[in-house]
């Protein structure tokens, strides 16, 4: 124990010391803020889309009155001009999108856009409100009672909104990034404390003092997750900070609370305290099998991307928790995390995952301690 926490005391001291290993400690939970606002910000931006940024319309043929009529309680304004005119006029930004006509066929023209996106919603609610009067109008006309014919079944919606679609999205990306910010302030202490010494040759001092391998993994290993661990924590404050600034600054997170349940705020501490301690020992590992410092953190670079895709893929397509895919790290603790955001947590998943962690930590230190008891760690 003397031993192990002697190797720790040095490891942590060449941690403190390196403004490079601070930096990255320090630095980048000052990130997830920036990430959040910004994310809110813009979520808030295309919610609340002033109407009057994509509702420049032109039509290449005459509207009837009804059109008119549909296309002022929309909000929309017509413009117009022959068709040449009005591709002029869109290639210039002056118009939004416009419509052109071939007997009983309406084409909307226009490039991919963000502004020309919210305007062919618009002009298709336009034209699904002008198909419907013209329906109403055509059975009217033959006396055909419209109302029976065209509401011949009735549709209500009982649909109960759980959750805003933004505080979901937001939760989720700002967990996904305190992983991420975890495995980037371990890659530069892990890289220093294995290939950066072996480099410049004191890890052959190191393993010629009557120490076990042991005690100098783990202290190596312990100064790692510390110092991941420390990021980690840094990176839940300003999370859990920043959802509540963000809920009060935008308009998207009305009436929706964005400050953390306990249990949530708990499960999150356990995932920083396990996934620290994870990628401690995976950085560790990959770390010791280089040569040089410049070769474990191009080996390392990758785990930055790997930890936060899963992840980004999982919430992308909706994949559901299985008791297959508690296995699997990374995928599992955001998974485990979507499903305690939505109240359905399943107990049995949640222990496989910290079970399964916990049995790859250890696989993983075994597999260093096995490697430093032998002289070709130095080679």
């Amino acid at each position: 124990m003397n031993s192990l926490l002697i190797i720790l005391k040095k490891e942590l001291k060449d941690v403190f010391r390196d403004k490079k290993s601070l930096s990255m400690m320090l630095i980048i939970p000052f990130m997830i803020p920036l990430i959040i606002i910004g994310m809110s910000a813009l979520f808030n931006m295309e919610a609340n889309k002033d109407i009057k940024t994509y509702n420049k319309i032109g039509f290449c043929y005459e509207l009837s009155e009804a059109e008119l009529n549909i296309a002022k309680e929309l909000n929309i304004e017509v413009i117009y001009k022959d068709e040449n005119e009005l591709k002029k006029d869109y290639e210039d930004g002056l118009i939004n999108l416009y419509v052109t006509k071939i007997a009983d066929t309406y084409i909307l023209n226009g490039t991919t856009g963000e502004n020309t996106t919210f305007a062919v919603d618009l002009v298709n609610n336009y034209f699904h409100k002008y198909k419907e009067y013209l329906q109403v109008k055509y059975l009217n006309e033959n006396n055909i009672n419209a109302n029976k014919l065209i509401n011949i079944i009735n549709v209500e919606e009982n649909i109960k909104e759980k959750d805003n679609y933004f505080q979901n999205y937001i939760f989720t990306y700002g967990f996904l990034f305190i992983i991420m910010a975890i495995t980037v302030s371990s890659t530069y202490p892990a890289t220093d404390a294995t290939a950066g010494e072996k480099e410049r040759g004191t890890l052959e001092t190191l393993i010629t003092f009557p120490i076990k391998s042991k005690d100098i993994i783990l202290g190596k290993f312990l100064s790692v997750f510390i110092s991941n661990f420390i990021t980690g924590i840094l990176s839940l404050i300003f999370y859990y900070f920043s959802l509540i600034l963000s809920g009060n600054m935008f308009k998207i997170y009305e009436g929706i609370n964005l400050v953390l349940p306990f249990k949530t705020f708990m499960f999150i501490f356990s995932v920083i305290t396990l996934y620290s301690l994870l990628i401690a020992g995976v950085c560790i590992a990959v770390a010791s099998k280089c040569k040089t410092f410049k070769e474990a953190q191009s080996a390392l670079t990758p785990f930055t991307f790997l930890s936060l895709f899963p992840g980004m893929l999982a919430f992308m397509i909706s994949l559901k928790s299985s008791l297959l895919l508690s296995f699997v790290p990374c995928l599992n603790f955001v998974l485990l995390f979507q499903d305690l955001m939505n109240g359905s947590l399943n107990i049995l998943y949640l222990i496989v995952m910290f079970i399964s962690t916990i049995v790859i930590i250890a696989v993983l230190l075994g597999v260093i301690i096995k490697q430093y008891k032998s002289e070709k760690i130095i080679i």
